[in-house]
């Protein structure tokens, strides 16, 4: 089998839009497919994609904690004219629930995307790749891929692997193409086990796509990857490397990924009118110098 630097040296894109470019394959999504995607909103319906930050989220305690939301303000403070107001702040993992992960988050020896130094990533956050550099926004034609359903399945079990040939079946037996700068939304149902069980199973052995999936990634142009999963790829890896398809995706590719994505409505939509592709936007907050971003992704078909 290929290591994941062999792979990553063969799919890089460092240079390939410039040695100052910051948002790598998000390059993809030019204005004019844009513009071809907007016009996927046939009716009007939005799918909401994105978890609730609170704190009966994902997390289970270990690494990361669900967002602690606080009242600095509440209903009991009264103005002289009888009126009053609210306030409230948040303390949270910028990851720890439906997010991308930017192009600093992930790096291997020495380096991030384009060869930026990974001393760039400090005490103070990414200074050279933080996430703001997206901040207008992933936006433009997502693809559904429901590889559960391919399976026949309501969600794959810890461990299951997705290779490429899994994609390509799914595009074959949902009567879609993946093309240049499309948004890939990877369904494998785990999401159900953290709605309908518990956040500790969930962040457990993950299933999800393999290492291998980068080379399908490149060769169609993919502008961003998410899955309905942890991790996007399994977990524990069953290679001699921890987070490899991370490596060569956010690293090597410059191809910012998803995690935690809620595709159950979506994809039941989907299959029921067999339409496999929307208008899907999931814009970063500007988050100056930050490595990842909390954020609730639309679909509209």
């Amino acid at each position: 089998m290929t290591d994941f630097r062999t792979l990553g040296s063969e799919l890089s894109n460092w240079g390939r839009w410039g040695d100052d470019d910051r948002i790598g394959t998000v390059n993809h999504i030019t204005p004019e497919r844009v513009a071809a995607a907007a016009a996927l909103a046939r009716t009007g319906r939005v799918f909401d994609l994105g978890l609730s930050l609170g704190a009966n989220g994902p997390q289970a305690g270990v690494g990361r904690i669900n967002p602690v939301h606080l009242m600095s303000i509440t209903g009991d403070t009264k103005m002289p004219d009888g009126g009053g107001f609210a306030d409230d702040y948040i303390f949270m993992p910028l990851q720890c629930a439906t997010q991308w992960d930017g192009l600093a988050h992930v790096f291997y020896d020495d380096h991030c995307f384009n060869g930026v130094p990974t001393s760039t990533v400090t005490g103070r956050g990414a200074t050279e790749l933080g996430i703001e550099h997206l901040a207008r926004g992933i936006v433009g034609r997502g693809v559904v891929l429901d590889i559960a359903r391919l399976r026949g399945v309501d969600h794959l079990v810890p461990g299951d692997s997705v290779g490429p040939d899994d994609l390509q079946a799914a595009c074959e037996r949902q009567g879609v193409e993946v093309g240049p700068g499309d948004i890939l939304l990877v369904r494998t149902g785990w999401i159900r086990v953290f709605k309908e069980r518990s956040a500790a199973e969930y962040m457990g052995v993950n299933p999800g796509l393999t290492m291998e999936c980068a080379r399908w990634l490149h060769e169609h142009d993919v502008a961003a990857l998410a899955c309905d999963n942890w991790s996007v790829e399994p977990y524990p890896s069953g290679v001699d490397a921890v987070l490899p398809l991370h490596y060569v995706a956010i690293r090597d590719m410059g191809m910012t990924l998803g995690e935690m994505f809620d595709l159950e409505e979506l994809a039941a939509d989907c299959e029921s009118d067999g339409v496999w592709e929307c208008f899907f936007t999931a814009p970063m907050l500007k988050i100056a110098n930050a490595v990842g971003c909390p954020l609730n992704p639309l679909a509209i078909k």
